[in-house]
């Protein structure tokens, strides 16, 4: 088992490249069969979040791996490389459980990673793509997550996302509720940024989605209206705030959109927050006036308000995690003796197979048992010590003794006084 690891996140790569790495829910299963059944990975799961694309994989060929992410994405390995890291064994297993404790995170112990993650392994059970190695992998990986939270204070005072998209709004505008707020999108980004605002009592909350029912639903929750994304280039003038977190491969609002709302707004500012990657606002709209336009990036200031007060928790969860990190490679270590104990077990029982069959013959043809259960005795005890003993008699004089002091471990042997 060759467990590796590898990927980019929002410490090693700005956003206009992690963007290029994403896999949405779409693209998923096609990827996760795509990897596995054609190259030289047996096992594959991926997390693709707005901060981190990570692949974690059982395979003896990693390079071929970090390949198939790069033409899988259309992207030259050079245009990649200087952002990737790559983790093997160890490694990967450490940055597995950080990542679910949220330690790697732009939102030091924030808790949404670890349920980004758990979807990530269930699209890789459904593809059919999660074997032993990866499985045990992050179960132990779950089970650490959750004595990390539960034993450290690593997510007390924490600031999502979604929390400093609502503080951001604030210190424009002042006071928000006579505000009208627009969410673009009806995942789980979106539904906590709605509860962080609708917790300030914004004037009027519209939801805008691809698909009218998922917008309807999350609209009831938090008495707002739903509108198709048709109708944002009529309805997108009507808002002071735009919250926009989508799986589009391609940006939602362009720069011309942008404008056309700003002069029928008279110039009234708008204030976007751009949580998607890919971006759902194209780069461009930033050069407008009246725009005040953050993407995920631009959050990293505010979520790190209350950090002070999480960092002495990080020591006791790195604790935490380094005793798990040595159990999984202790368990690692049992899994890769098999093949050697099924040898081992198999030599074994040809012999006993062996000196059975000879001695069901010799019963058959009528001789003495008791010399037949001592010839069976005898050619087992044969075959098992013949090996042992031929490579102690013909060992060189610089590896005899390590010879022996291994046999000595082996059959613990003790020598009379």
């Amino acid at each position: 088992m060759q467990l590796f690891a590898f990927g980019i996140n929002h410490n090693t790569a700005p956003l206009n490249i992690r963007e290029q790495v994403t896999f949405n829910e779409n693209t998923m299963e096609h990827a996760l069969h795509d990897l596995v059944g054609n190259h030289a990975v047996k096992e594959a799961a991926i997390v693709s979040t707005c901060n981190r694309t990570e692949i974690y994989c059982n395979t003896d060929k990693p390079d071929a791996a970090i390949h198939w992410l790069t033409k899988f994405h259309h992207l030259l390995e050079r245009e990649l490389d200087p952002y990737l890291y790559r983790l093997p064994r160890e490694q990967a297993v450490k940055h597995a459980f950080r990542v679910a404790s949220g330690l790697d995170s732009m939102v030091l112990g924030e808790p949404q990673i670890l349920g980004q993650m758990k979807n990530a392994i269930k699209s890789a059970q459904n593809a059919g793509t999660l074997g032993l190695l990866l499985h045990k992998l992050f179960q132990h990986t779950f089970f650490v997550a959750k004595e990390v939270r539960t034993s450290t204070e690593i997510g007390a005072c924490s600031v999502s996302m979604a929390a400093a998209a609502a503080r951001l709004a604030e210190r424009i505008f002042g006071d928000i509720s006579e505000q009208n707020v627009l969410f673009i999108g009806a995942g789980e980004m979106i539904e906590l940024c709605a509860s962080h605002f609708v917790a300030r009592r914004p004037k009027r909350i519209t939801v805008a989605n691809r698909t009218t029912e998922r917008a309807e639903a999350l609209a009831r929750r938090f008495n707002a209206r739903a509108i198709p994304l048709s109708e944002l280039p009529e309805q997108l003038a009507l808002h002071d705030i735009v919250v926009t977190c989508t799986a589009s491969p391609l940006p939602i609002l362009g720069k011309g959109m942008l404008e056309r709302a700003t002069k029928i707004r008279k110039h009234r500012p708008i204030f976007i927050v751009d949580l998607a990657v890919p971006r759902d606002v194209e780069l461009e709209v930033s050069e407008l006036d009246d725009v005040f336009l953050y993407y995920v990036d631009d959050l990293a200031d505010i979520v790190k308000e209350g950090l002070d007060s999480r960092l002495s928790a990080v020591a006791q969860a790195e604790t935490i995690i380094e005793t798990n990190v040595i159990d999984f490679m202790r368990w690692l270590a049992t899994r890769e003796l098999v093949p050697t104990i099924r040898a081992l077990r198999d030599q074994a029982e040809r012999f006993r197979r062996h000196e059975l069959t000879r001695a069901q013959k010799l019963l058959a043809k009528g001789e003495n048992p008791e010399k037949i259960l001592e010839s069976l005795s005898n050619g087992l005890t044969n075959k098992f010590l013949h090996l042992p003993s031929s490579m102690l008699n013909h060992a060189a004089d610089d590896e005899r003794d390590k010879l022996v002091e291994l046999i000595n471990r082996l059959y613990q042997l003790h020598y009379p006084q």
